[in-house]
């Protein structure tokens, strides 16, 4: 069974990161690691968590900051999408642009793509490329569990922001249809910034997706 502890950071952007626990093994992967990235080194030492990768769905600051702070407790590879490489490559940019400091990256190490599956210990997500907040998003699934890591794609109530670059509103909300709405209702969705929700609340509820929005579901 997969645990997620979520971990918000306190800065401007209030962004959520994950450790994603094997239950059975212990053996884990940081999803996100953001400007909570201290807090959730500390938990990786306490609870003597075997770190197996560093997973980024997307590469703008607010969820890659935290990487060197991860690096300090662990080793493991960092897997990014290549179409964010871009950004991940530009984070002083995009840190300045924020009027913020953002620390030096260390290198992606291996690349996502969709129909990847991510195992640790015994348990797993399968990966979905869902570009249009940006152009290497990915969310992580796992269908038996009923859990999506979605980040910025789709948030309670809301949808990912296209003002950035590589953003596009239209591919946004093809990759909701097609990469999450296709999930079952009760599917749980953990989201890049505020409370998780689910697929089917966010079906019925979520006003970007209706109709006059051009986000039905189909």
């Amino acid at each position: 069974m997969i645990r997620l502890r979520t971990f918000t950071g306190a800065d401007g952007f209030q962004q959520n990161a994950w450790l994603a626990i094997c239950d059975a093994t212990r053996e884990t992967l940081v999803i996100d690691p953001g400007a909570a990235a201290p807090d959730m080194c500390r938990a990786i030492e306490a609870d003597h968590l075997d770190v197996k990768a560093v997973v980024l769905t997307h590469a703008h600051l607010d969820h890659v900051e935290g990487v060197p702070d991860i690096r300090v407790v662990t080793d493991a590879p960092i897997f990014l999408h290549p179409a964010d490489g871009f950004l991940y490559r530009a984070a002083t940019e995009q840190a300045t642009a924020f009027g913020v400091h953002a620390p030096r990256l260390p290198a992606v190490d291996e690349a996502l793509a969709h129909g990847d599956e991510l195992r640790f210990g015994k348990c797993a997500f399968r990966v979905r490329h869902a570009p249009g907040h940006s152009p290497g998003h990915v969310v992580l699934v796992n269908e038996g569990e009923r859990i999506a890591v979605v980040a910025d794609v789709v948030f309670a109530g809301s949808i990912g922001r296209t003002d950035l670059p590589g953003g596009d509103m239209q591919q946004l909300l093809h990759s909701i249809r097609e990469q999450v709405l296709t999930l079952p209702d009760d599917t749980r969705l953990f989201t890049g910034h505020g409370p998780e929700t689910t697929v089917g609340w966010e079906r019925r509820t979520n006003p970007f997706l209706m109709p006059f929005q051009g986000g039905e579901f189909v």
